[in-house]
Order: C-alpha cells, then sequence, then structure tokens
C-alpha cells in the first residue's frame, strides 16, 4: 500500500481518478452508494475469519457459514437465481475433484518415494548441506519459489512440503517458523508468471488494451516486495514472535 501511494503520488497519471456518477446528485448520495456496496461483503469477510479466529467455527463450518452469507448477499442485491447456486456448486464440485485428485496422485507418490527409500537418501542430501540448518532453509526457499512460478501451491502443498518437513525437524527448525516461511513463499507462487493465479484474475477484468505482459511488468515491484519479506522473516525470525 505505501509503494502504491508513493508510485501513484510521482505519477499521478498511474492512477487517474474516478468519473463521478452523473446519477448522483450529492456527495452524501454518494457516500450512501458506496457504503451499501462495501460494507455487507465486508460484513461478511469479517462474520467468516472471525468466527475462526474466535474459536466459533471451523474452517469448514466458517466456510459454509460464508456461502449462506453470500447467498443472503445476492439476495439482498437482488441478484440471487437458482442457476447461480447450480453454478456455484458446480465449479465447488470441480475444485474439490481436483483438489482430491491432487491429494491421491500425492500421496501415491509420497508412499512410493518412501517404500524406496527416497526420503532417507533426500534427507542425507539436504541434512550435508554447507551451512546446516540455514544452507537448508535457504536452498528449500529458492527451490518453492522457483516451483511457484510453474506449479500451483496445492501440489507444493502435498508433493514438495512432506519431504522438506523432516529434514527440517531433524536440523532442529522451529516448525512454526517453517511452515510461515512456506505459507509466505506460497503466497509468492500467485503473483510468479507465467502461472501466477492473480495475474489471471487481474487479466479477466482488464480492458483489452491491458496486453498480459503488461502485467507481468506491473507485478515484478510486488514480487520483490513478497521476496523480501520471507528474507526478512527468514533473518529476522525473532521480530515476528517465531523464535
Amino acid at each position: 500500500m505505501v509503494y502504491i501511494l508513493i508510485y501513484t503520488w510521482v505519477k499521478p497519471e498511474a492512477a487517474p481518478a474516478l468519473p463521478l456518477d452523473e446519477d448522483v446528485a450529492s456527495k452524501g448520495e454518494q457516500y450512501r452508494k458506496a457504503l451499501k456496496a462495501i460494507v455487507p461483503p465486508l460484513a461478511l469477510i469479517l462474520v467468516v475469519l472471525g468466527s475462526i479466529f474466535a474459536g466459533i467455527a471451523t474452517p469448514t463450518e466458517s466456510s459454509a457459514l460464508g456461502g449462506v452469507g453470500a447467498i443472503v448477499l445476492a439476495a439482498l442485491y437482488r441478484q440471487f437465481s437458482w442457476k447461480m447456486v447450480y453454478d456455484s456448486a458446480l465449479e465447488t464440485v470441480k475444485v474439490t475433484a481436483m483438489v482430491f485428485a491432487i491429494l491421491l496422485g500425492a500421496t501415491a507418490f509420497s508412499m512410493a518415494f518412501t517404500y524406496t527409500g527416497g526420503d532417507y537418501i533426500v534427507e542425507e542430501i539436504l541434512t550435508g548441506l554447507p551451512g546446516g540448518a540455514t544452507g537448508f532453509l535457504i536452498l528449500s526457499m529458492i527451490a518453492i519459489l522457483i516451483l511457484g512460478f510453474f506449479i500451483d501451491f496445492v501440489e507444493i502443498s502435498f508433493i514438495i512440503v512432506p519431504i522438506l518437513a523432516p529434514v527440517a525437524d531433524a536440523l532442529g527448525i522451529a516448525p512454526v517458523w517453517f511452515a510461515i516461511l512456506i505459507a509466505m513463499n506460497l503466497q509468492t507462487s500467485f503473483l510468479t508468471p507465467p502461472f501466477g493465479f492473480s495475474l489471471f484474475y487481474l487479466k479477466g477484468v482488464s480492458p483489452p488494451s491491458v496486453r498480459t505482459v503488461d502485467i507481468y511488468k506491473g507485478v515484478m515491484p510486488f514480487i520483490l516486495m513478497q521476496v523480501a519479506v520471507v528474507i526478512s522473516i527468514l533473518l529476522f525470525p525473532e521480530f515476528y514472535g517465531l523464535t
């Protein structure tokens, strides 16, 4: 956010003001219209995340709560239809099936990898790296970052992490610290071209004049900032309370 503020302050043409809605007569009406569009979705987010943080609901239960809340919002905005519910359910089944297929494949791979002794070989190689735990952390973070360019975070979580986790445990690395490092690194995969999910989401809502190459160029500073955060967690875990 600070980067965006500074960048738009230096180059105001990069973020032109939205044109005023001619149908809105006064600023008060503009504010009411904006609040009507923002407050309900924001309340839904707070309810879903708040129920998890407060210990009221599990993530699975809160997702169901979010689904019901989304239907209520659609009804309030007068956009509800049974076709919308059907399409949403169909897409949910597709994503769930994909995740379970990946999970089955990853489990089969892990079993074959373990039964053939591959985990011991990898552990021996990684524990023998120069620098000990530090060398392992640097290599694993670089590997996950590179993999994030080409494959989804789900595959990395189910296939790569089970290989790295025992090595981290053998080297005495704090599991929470290691998990946070991996999570932040996986978050970078949403931005890294050529297969970053966020890049395609942005392309889907951008006008035709915005090319995919333009999005690749524009996202580079944010990737560098994300990598900088990962490096800071790696070098200064005590600052984040991870020691």
